[in-house]
């Protein structure tokens, strides 16, 4: 029996045309991007069909063009068929503001104005070239945890991202993540250095955090329609007074994608929708539950095999 789930893409998964077909295929996909664009008072359609780039990867614009790209294919897939709901839905850190309006639990303005302010706040947090994160591989989550301790002397780092089996992001001080790079490898891991702005998911964030959760006591939250797995915890929550503090807790705390896509498979979830641009998450799924299939749903192409699926169940 096919049970699917929907997941939503986080900061990295943009590119310059993202939405650009959907938009033009699809009126209620254009619809969110004139949505958007009015309330963010600029044009987010325009710098995610045509760039350039350089400002695309801003933080501040990354954030409300990936929400706003991932909601446009949502909305396309909702026009092209009778869409069933989900048995959960969640986000790779960011795209969970995605998984909470398609749940209707936030409202698109609000959320695409939050999240223009969270990639700000999270930019200003620490101040640049003081902070960096490193993707480490061949390392357990236990032993990462002890390199980490025994690195950061007086200074910040710590796994930032559980992203599958094998792969852990960390992040802190530049310095004490060279150290804990260097542990790593000392101990025949991978440490890889990742061009970011700023490390995210840290306790270098908590400045962040605090400014978001001023912004979010603006917004309203209404009752999830489906249960929306938090980062944070890696639970199914279906329960709306904890929305605010999930994401502003996520802000500067480890994003545990891992575990969220386990709690989908302990859940008989067969097949997931990857509603957004990019295929990261798919990749990251096929590595950490390889019997759940993942259709990307991106653009008019992953649009029609989506329906297609789902449709065939019906």
């Amino acid at each position: 029996m096919m049970r699917t789930a929907w997941c939503f893409p986080g900061q990295g998964s943009q590119y310059v045309g993202m939405g650009k077909e959907l938009a033009e295929r699809f009126v209620s996909a254009r619809e969110v991007f004139e949505r958007a664009d009015e309330a963010l008072g600029a044009k987010i359609s325009t710098l995610c069909f045509e760039g350039p780039d350089t400002d695309l990867t801003l933080t501040r614009n990354t954030q409300p063009a990936i929400v706003t790209t991932s909601l446009a294919a949502l909305a396309a897939l909702e026009e092209a068929l009778d869409l069933p709901a989900p048995a959960s839905a969640a986000g790779h850190s960011l795209g969970e503001y995605s998984a909470l309006v398609a749940a209707r639990a936030l409202r698109l303005e609000d959320a695409v104005t939050v999240v223009r302010l969270r990639g700000e706040a999270m930019q200003d947090a620490v101040p640049a070239g003081t902070g960096a994160m490193a993707a480490i591989m061949g390392i357990a989550p236990d032993k990462l945890a002890e390199i980490c301790q025994e690195a950061k002397e007086d200074e910040v780092v710590s796994a930032a991202n559980f992203n599958a089996p094998g792969q852990i992001v960390i992040a802190g001080h530049a310095a004490a993540v060279a150290r804990a790079s260097k542990l790593v490898q000392e101990r025949q891991g991978k440490a890889i250095a990742l061009k970011v702005s700023a490390p995210f998911h840290c306790a270098l964030m908590a400045p962040a955090a605090k400014k978001l959760a001023q912004r979010l006591q603006t917004v309203a939250v209404a009752p999830l329609a489906f249960p929306v797995i938090a980062n944070v915890d890696a639970l199914p929550n279906r329960d709306e007074t904890r929305v605010k503090e999930l994401l502003v807790r996520q802000v500067d705390h480890p994003v545990r994608w891992e575990e969220t896509v386990r709690a989908m498979a302990s859940d008989g979830v067969t097949h997931i929708l990857e509603i957004g641009p990019g295929k990261v998450l798919a990749v990251l799924v096929r590595r950490i539950a390889k019997d759940i299939e993942v259709v990307p749903v991106g653009t008019p192409e992953g649009v029609e095999a989506a329906a297609k699926l789902l449709n065939k169940r019906a």
